[in-house]
This record gives C-alpha cells, sequence and structure tokens, in this order.
C-alpha cells in the first residue's frame, strides 16, 4: 500500500502576523519614505522577527507591493440596481481609501520608484493593477445583466473596454487627489460619473 502523505513541512502562516507585517510596512512609508523604509525597521514595527518577514516577502519591493496591495483588495463593486450607483459607490470607496495619509504615501513611494525599476513597475501590474480590474468586470456585467449596457460580443474588444474605463476610474481619481490634491466630493463624484457614463450608455442606446 502507499504510505499516506506526510503534513506539509513548514510552519503556516499566520494571518494575524501578515496583517501587522503591512500595516506597519504602510505606516514606516508614511513616516520614512522609501528610502528610509527597511526590513528591520518594519520588523520591529509589527512586532516579529526579521527572517519572519523574509521568510514572507523576501525584499522591499515585494513587501511594499504587498502592503498596497492590502489595502485595494478591500475595495468592492456593489451591485446596488443602476450603473450610475455602483459606479459613485466604488469611486467614494477608493477616495476614501486614497483620503488616508498612510495609503497617500505608499502609493506615491511605489510609483514613485517603479519608474526607475521595470521589474517592479511589472509586479505593481500584475500584483495591484491587473486585480483591480476585477471591479470594472464585475460592474458591466451587473450593468449588462439589467440591460443598461449591450453585451460583450468580442473577447478582445470587452477587455480593451475594461482597459480603458479602469485606466480612467484610477487615474482621474488619482490625479485628483494625489497630483491636484483636491478633495473628492459627492459633487465631484456624480460630475465625473455623469462624464463616464456618457460614452458607456450611449452605444447601447444606438439601435442595432
Amino acid at each position: 500500500m502507499t504510505a499516506p502523505a506526510g503534513p506539509r513541512k513548514g510552519r503556516p502562516r499566520n494571518a494575524d502576523a501578515d496583517g501587522a507585517i503591512l500595516a506597519a510596512t504602510r505606516e514606516a512609508l508614511a513616516e520614512l519614505g522609501w528610502g528610509g523604509l527597511t526590513m528591520g525597521d518594519v520588523a520591529v514595527r509589527a512586532g516579529v522577527a526579521k527572517t519572519t518577514l523574509y521568510r514572507r516577502w523576501p525584499s522591499k519591493n515585494e513587501l511594499v507591493v504587498a502592503a498596497v496591495a492590502e489595502q485595494l483588495d478591500g475595495l468592492e463593486m456593489a451591485d446596488l440596481g443602476s450603473l450610475r450607483a455602483d459606479i459613485e459607490a466604488v469611486v467614494t470607496q477608493f477616495a476614501a481609501l486614497l483620503s488616508a495619509p498612510e495609503t497617500q504615501a505608499a502609493l506615491l513611494a511605489l510609483f514613485a520608484e517603479a519608474t526607475r525599476d521595470p521589474l517592479l513597475r511589472q509586479r505593481v501590474r500584475e500584483a495591484i493593477i491587473e486585480p483591480q480590474k476585477r471591479l470594472v468586470i464585475a460592474g458591466r456585467a451587473a450593468a449588462q445583466a439589467r440591460g443598461e449596457l449591450v453585451a460583450d460580443t468580442c473577447e478582445e474588444m470587452a477587455r480593451a473596454s475594461v482597459d480603458i474605463i479602469f485606466d480612467t476610474v484610477a487615474g482621474t481619481v488619482v490625479h485628483r487627489m494625489l497630483v491636484s490634491g483636491e478633495p473628492a466630493t459627492t459633487e465631484w463624484i456624480s460630475a465625473f460619473t455623469t462624464l463616464l457614463l456618457h460614452p458607456l450608455t450611449e452605444i447601447s442606446a444606438q439601435p442595432g
């Protein structure tokens, strides 16, 4: 008889420790910036051994990417009954996240460093940008199910639409809050949503 598989080697990851480490990373970035952040300082702030930190994230690049990704993973695209409501809700969530000093510092430091490091830029795309396109995919699917948008007939065109919508929303909100330094007020979010909806719904309104 074949012997049963033994237990997996190594200690299981501790979700609480992971959360503490990533929170400490964002805190350190806000206080020290990219250049001042060290793995040792993060370990001290999180109350873990440096070896624990390196087992999870072997470099500062990986650690900071994970810290930013964790925050953005909390964004949700809820089906609120209309495309306008869905867009306004997710933009409001994103704006609230960007209003936190730790989030601002982490994103600005990460994006600045990524402009000088092609490998980091690729990691940002893989771990942060691409996963967040799930919000656009979910929002479009809900709007199509309600008849607000036409159904996709070409996978390539659908992917291109997702990319453009994501770039438009993320780029506009980031520019508004982190570059211009202006708040994303309720009035601004409503006006932006109106502008975004016009080309989307105009296509659906055209006769077939």
